[in-house]
C-alpha cells in the first residue's frame, strides 16, 4: 500500500463555488452523466480561458452566470428542477460560501453553512469541503459505492453507512485521507443488480 500511494496528496483549490456545483451535478446520477453536463453547460454558457489557450477552451461561469442559464438548457443537459433549483440557490450565496475558507479545512461550521442551503445534504457538503478546503476528515456518507468498498477492504463483505463509520472511527480526524489512499488502490466491491440506466435528455 505504501509503495502504491506515494505522493499522495489531498487537494485544496480554494475554490467553493467552482467544487459546489459539479458536486450538485453529481447528486444521485452516474459520473457520465454528471460529466456530459458539466461539459455540455461550460461549453455553452462559459467564458473563453484568458490568456494563450487552446482553442475552444472555456472557464465555468460565475454565480450570475449560473443564475441566468435558461431552464431549457438545464433540462438539455439532462439536470433536472432539483440539482438546477439547487445550483441557482449555491451561486446566490458564492461571496458567503467563499468566507468559509476562512474556516479552515472543514469542521462543523463549514458543514453548516453549507447545509443551511435546501438542496444540499450530508454527501454535497463533504464533498465540496473536500475539494474545495481539502477537508482531511469530513465523509461523503450516502455515497451509492464507497461504503461498499470501504467495507470490502477491512473486511472482505459489503457495508452500509454505519459500518462505514464503524470502520473509519479510528481515523478520526483523517477518514477521508484514509478513505482516498482506499480508493486509490483500485479497490472495488461486488456489484449486485443492474446499471443505473444513463438518460439522454439533448434531444428533448
Amino acid at each position: 500500500m505504501r509503495r502504491r500511494t506515494r505522493g499522495l496528496r489531498l487537494t485544496r483549490s480554494h475554490l467553493v463555488l467552482e467544487a459546489a456545483v459539479p458536486a450538485v451535478l453529481e447528486q444521485k446520477v452516474t459520473g457520465v452523466e454528471a460529466r456530459r453536463a458539466w461539459r455540455q453547460l461550460v461549453r455553452q454558457h462559459g467564458e473563453r480561458a484568458p490568456g494563450p489557450a487552446p482553442e475552444g477552451l472555456t472557464v465555468m461561469p460565475d454565480g450570475v452566470g449560473w443564475r441566468s442559464i435558461p431552464d431549457h438548457d438545464w433540462h438539455r443537459a439532462g439536470v433536472g428542477p432539483q440539482r438546477m433549483a439547487t445550483i441557482r440557490r449555491v451561486a446566490a450565496v458564492a461571496p458567503a460560501l467563499e468566507r468559509t475558507l476562512a474556516l479552515g479545512r472543514g469542521g462543523p461550521g463549514a458543514v453548516a453553512a453549507l447545509r443551511s442551503i435546501p438542496g444540499v445534504g450530508e454527501w454535497t457538503a463533504a464533498e465540496v469541503l473536500q475539494r474545495s478546503h481539502g477537508d482531511p476528515d469530513t465523509l461523503s456518507v450516502g455515497d451509492a459505492h464507497l461504503p461498499h468498498v470501504i467495507g470490502t477492504w477491512f473486511t472482505g463483505d459489503r457495508v452500509d453507512d454505519a459500518g462505514m463509520l464503524d470502520l473509519l472511527a479510528p481515523y478520526a480526524g483523517h477518514r477521508h485521507r484514509v478513505v482516498r489512499l482506499i480508493t486509490s488502490l483500485g479497490v472495488e466491491a461486488p456489484r449486485f443488480g443492474a446499471k443505473a440506466t444513463i438518460e439522454d435528455h439533448r434531444g428533448r
